[in-house]
């Protein structure tokens, strides 16, 4: 009996992340206590107290900076996203096109096609972009499944009422499609992130977490480094959490049933 409670209680999410979370902040101590002083490695404490310390002067003011670009990155990337999704929707000869594009977009290294946009339109922009760059194909291909999984039956039956190709789009394919993209809407999340601060990381601006990571790391501190690390992360994961419970509340019917037994 313990050993099934224990079971069950590592499989719920929360009890799984808690117990991983844990472990790693005991892997990351014991490791910045027993490496050489030549290894920049503070321990998460000392990380922690940086951002109690200098929360409102510095870390607030970056992260308000690069959430800012953030969101309008991916603002665009989901409706450029869902705009393909339709398109092949619509146009179903036309997604070979538009996922050869998507898995292309996937595969520029942000790194690489970062200093360009700096210099064509600015480090602001550039932060922008990159940030709808990743969040577009998660969103397209999640889109597209969500399209495709209604089950034939279900047409069929939409036809056999007098139901057009429109009708099958309108009142079941979008409705069914509601689920992934959800499901696609919370994994953009952590890249709109990551594509904003690497922007910023590229230059062209003055503040922002990418600006505040490129200085930190010029000033080798390890305390600051890993404390905007830490940020960036929380964020990424709580946007996470958010945009899940909003889906969870938006579709209430693709919740698995718990039957009694």
């Amino acid at each position: 009996m313990r050993r099934t409670g224990l079971r069950a209680a590592l499989v719920n999410p929360a009890v799984g992340g808690s117990v991983g979370i844990l472990g790693l902040l005991v892997i990351w101590t014991v490791c910045a206590t027993l490496l050489p002083s030549s290894v920049i490695l503070p321990t998460p404490w000392a990380s922690v107290a940086d951002i109690r310390d200098s929360a409102t002067r510095y870390y607030l003011p970056n992260l308000a900076v690069t959430l800012h670009r953030a969101g309008w990155g991916y603002l665009w990337g989901n409706l450029a996203g869902l705009a393909a999704a339709t398109l092949v929707l619509l146009v179903p000869k036309l997604e070979e096109i538009v996922t050869q594009l998507g898995v292309i977009s996937q595969c520029l290294p942000i790194t690489a096609v970062g200093p360009i946009v700096v210099l064509m339109f600015g480090g602001g922009t550039t932060s922008i972009f990159l940030s709808a760059l990743l969040v577009f194909f998660t969103t397209m291909v999640g889109a597209i499944l969500g399209l495709r999984s209604t089950g034939a039956t279900v047409l069929d039956v939409v036809d056999a009422y007098g139901g057009n190709r429109f009708t099958r789009i309108r009142k079941v394919q979008l409705i069914g499609a509601v689920p992934a993209v959800f499901t696609a809407l919370k994994i953009a999340v952590p890249g709109a992130i990551l594509g904003a601060v690497v922007g910023e990381y590229l230059g062209g601006i003055d503040s922002g977490v990418g600006v505040a990571l490129a200085a930190a790391q010029r000033e080798q501190s390890g305390d600051r480094v890993w404390a905007l690390s830490i940020v960036a992360g929380l964020v990424s994961l709580l946007g996470y959490g958010l945009v899940g419970l909003v889906g969870r509340w938006a579709t209430p019917w693709s919740r698995p049933s718990r039957r009694n037994a």
